[in-house]
């Protein structure tokens, strides 16, 4: 039986090189490349994959943001996570979108095919080291519309931008980055942001 891929990855040359080594594999075959979230939701709608595998950061829709919108449009695809990102905050949120494989870029090529092999059965296949530190370390405090303020603060962005693109009104943007800096314990949006960033919040 043959597994269908969809890879979604925004560097090139990474996307390539996963689709070539998952091409050497007689079971597996990549039916379709996108380089951003959007692209990739759109082959899903076409192709119907039995695996979504997924960069975290991409342009226009995060690969989280994916998984997010797969499992609520089209759940028959199962989403793996493949990332630099060893961090248990974004692990959890991986989880929370309904995702069965987090893996790390660095991973043998043989362990990306056995963990795609293990999702398609429908097992869960989890870097062994983000298995462990999931357990700890801090939970999440943010709320989703607090993610979404700072994510487009710590990109430079001004409040009235934020509005703007989030269909608030600017004191509604500087309540939201007040109770996210607060809740990171930061000093200010910048600090609140690298702080969110590095424990996988955003």
């Amino acid at each position: 039986m043959t597994i269908r891929i969809v890879i979604a990855e925004d560097q090139t040359l990474l996307l390539g090189a996963l689709a070539a080594l998952l091409k050497l594999e007689g079971d597996l075959d990549v039916v379709g490349q996108a380089r951003n979230g959007e692209e990739a939701l759109a082959l899903c709608r076409q192709l119907q994959p039995d695996i979504v595998l997924t960069d975290i950061e991409m342009p226009r829709m995060t690969g989280l943001e994916l998984a997010a919108a797969l499992r609520d449009e089209y759940p028959a695809a199962r989403v793996a996570i493949v990332t630099t990102f060893a961090r248990a905050g974004y692990l959890r949120r991986a989880m929370a979108a309904g995702v069965r494989g987090y893996l790390l870029k660095d991973a043998p090529a043989e362990t990306l095919a056995q963990a795609i092999r293990t999702v398609h059965g429908g097992g869960l296949a989890i870097a062994p080291e983000l298995a462990l530190e999931s357990w700890g370390g801090a939970q999440d405090p943010l709320s989703e519309r607090e993610r979404q303020v700072l994510r487009l603060a710590g990109e430079g962005r001004s409040g009235a931008d934020i509005a703007k693109q989030l269909s608030l009104s600017e004191g509604t943007v500087r309540n939201y980055l007040s109770e996210a800096i607060s809740k990171c314990g930061a000093g200010n949006r910048v600090e609140a942001y690298r702080m969110a960033r590095d424990a996988g919040w955003l």
